[in-house]
C-alpha cells in the first residue's frame, strides 16, 4: 500500500501542482509519512531468525546508478562476487531523476529478498524512505547492515532515525566510522573497496578530442551533487596561480555532469584569455571515465571533504598523478609519497550548503601550495614519475581483492556464528 501511495504522488504531482500550492502539498505528504513511519514502528521489526531465511547476503541499494553512490555499490557487488557467499541484489533508488543505465549486474538484480543478511547500501534518509516504500518486510527477520558514506563529520539530524534501522553498520573508511560511532552504540566497522578502473586503450586522447603534445591537468564534478564540496572552482583558481598566462604546452580539462549551458559559460568567464581549456559535458560510461583519467596526467581534487575519494584511488591505479586536499578519508590510502597532498584550515560553514548544514566544517585547501604542486609535476619529470610509481603500488597493497574479500567473509561469518 505505502508503495502505491508514494507512485500516485509523483504519478499525480504535475496535476496537483495545477490546483494546490507545492507548500499545502508538502504538508499533505509529511502527514501521510509520519502516519505511516508511526504504523511501522508499531508494528515493529523482527529480530534475526537465521532459520527464516537462506545463507547469503541481499544487497539493496542502487546497482545501476551513474553516480558515485552506484559505483560504491557495484565495487560493494564485486567484492560479494570474490566472496564466494549466495547473494542477490534489490535495486532500489530512492532519487528518481538520475541517470540509471549500468547493467553491469543485471544478473544478479532480482529484487528479492530470500537471505538471511540485508547488507543496505542505502545512506540513512535513503533507507528510511526504503522502509516507507517498501514496509517492515524489507527488514523483517534478516540481520540488517547500514553500508554507509558521508563527507563531513557532522551527520545531519534527519540521518539519526535511520540507525534504529540497521543492527550494525560499515563504511569504506575510519574517517566516515569514527563519525557514526559518536552516535551510537551499535557495532561499527570499516570496510573498504577493491578498487578496480578498467580501462580501454581506443578511448584515447583523439577520442576525446584532446591534443596529444599537452600536459593535461583534469577536473571532474557533477552539477546535481554539492559542487561547493567537490571544489571546482578552487581546483580552477589554483590552476590560474600555476599558470597565471596561457602556456601552450598546458592544457586544462573541466569533465562535467549535467552541467548546464550557463555552468558553462561561468567556467569560461572564469577562464578567459586561456584557450588552452577542453571542456566535456557528455555522460559517459565508467570505461570511457576510467580511460580519460588514465589519458590525462594529472587529476586535481581540491575537495572541501571526500567519503572515500574514489577517483582519486582510480586515478591512481591508473598511473595519473594526483594533486589532492590532505584531509578526510582519502587520506587512508594517500600520502605525500604517493600524491601531492595539499595543506587546509577547517572552516565553519556558515550558512546551509546543499546536504552540509550551517555549523558543520570542512576543509580550505591552500592554493598557493595546491599551484606549486601542480607546476613541480610539470617541471620535475622525476619527481612526477616517483609519484606516479607509489600511487599505484599503494593502491594495489592496501585494497587488494582477496584482503578485502577476506575480510568481508570473516565479519559475516561472525554474525551467524553468534546467532
Amino acid at each position: 500500500m505505502s508503495g502505491m501511495v508514494f507512485w500516485l504522488s509523483e504519478k499525480l504531482r504535475p496535476v496537483l501542482l495545477k490546483v494546490f500550492p507545492q507548500t499545502f502539498l508538502k504538508k499533505i505528504k509529511n502527514r501521510l509519512v509520519t502516519r505511516k513511519a508511526a504504523q511501522l514502528k508499531k508494528e515493529g521489526i523482527q529480530p534475526f531468525d537465521q532459520d527464516a531465511y537462506e545463507k547469503g547476503i541481499n544487497l539493496v541499494g542502487g546497482i545501476r546508478t551513474q553516480n558515485g553512490l552506484g559505483q560504491s555499490c557495484r565495487l560493494v557487488a564485486d567484492i560479494l562476487e570474490h566472496t564466494g557467499w549466495d547473494y542477490t541484489i534489490y535495486d532500489f533508488s530512492a532519487i528518481k531523476n538520475i541517470h540509471r543505465n549500468d547493467h553491469s549486474y543485471d544478473a544478479k538484480v532480482s529484487n528479492t529478498l530470500p537471505y538471511g543478511i540485508n547488507l543496505l547500501h542505502l545512506n540513512p534518509f535513503e533507507l528510511q524512505m526504503a522502509h516507507l516504500e517498501l514496509g517492515n518486510e524489507l527488514l523483517n527477520g534478516h540481520y540488517n547492515i547500514g553500508y554507509w558514506l558521508y563527507e563531513i563529520e557532522k551527520i545531519p539530524n534527519d540521518w539519526i532515525p535511520g540507525i534504529d534501522l540497521v543492527d550494525e553498520i560499515w563504511t569504506p573508511s575510519e574517517y566516515i566510522s569514527n563519525c557514526f560511532r559518536k552516535l551510537t552504540d551499535k557495532p561499527v566497522y570499516t570496510k573498504t573497496y577493491c578498487v578496480t578502473a578498467p580501462i580501454d586503450k581506443t578511448y584515447d586522447r583523439e577520442y576525446f578530442g584532446l591534443p596529444r603534445n599537452q600536459f593535461l591537468y583534469l577536473i571532474m564534478y557533477d552539477s546535481n551533487s554539492t559542487s561547493s564540496r567537490k571544489n571546482p572552482m578552487g581546483a580552477i583558481k589554483a590552476f590560474k596561480k600555476a599558470y597565471p598566462s596561457e602556456e601552450e604546452k598546458i592544457g586544462l580539462v573541466i569533465k562535467i555532469n549535467n552541467g548546464s549551458k550557463e555552468d558553462v559559460a561561468y567556467l569560461k568567464h572564469e577562464l578567459k584569455g586561456y584557450d588552452n581549456i577542453h571542456f566535456i559535458t557528455r555522460i559517459m560510461d565508467k570505461i570511457e571515465v576510467n580511460s580519460l583519467i588514465a589519458d590525462v596526467d594529472v587529476f586535481v581534487s581540491l575537495h572541501r571533504a571526500e567519503g572515500f575519494g574514489l577517483v582519486m584511488a582510480e586515478a591512481m591505479l591508473n598511473q595519473t598523478a594526483c594533486v589532492a586536499t590532505n584531509y578526510s578519508s582519502n587520506t587512508e590510502f594517500m600520502d605525500s609519497e604517493s600524491a601531492c597532498m595539499v595543506d587546509y584550515q577547517l572552516v565553519d560553514l556558515t550558512g546551509d550548503t546543499g546536504f552540509y548544514p550551517k555549523g558543520s566544517k570542512w576543509a580550505e585547501p591552500d592554493y598557493e601550495q595546491a599551484a606549486m604542486y601542480m607546476r613541480k609535476l610539470y617541471e620535475d619529470p622525476d619527481y612526477y614519475d616517483q609519484i606516479v610509481k607509489n600511487g599505484k603500488e599503494k593502491i594495489e597493497y592496501k585494497m587488494q581483492m582477496q584482503k578485502v574479500s577476506a575480510d568481508f567473509t570473516d565479519r559475516l561469518e561472525s554474525i551467524y556464528a553468534a546467532d
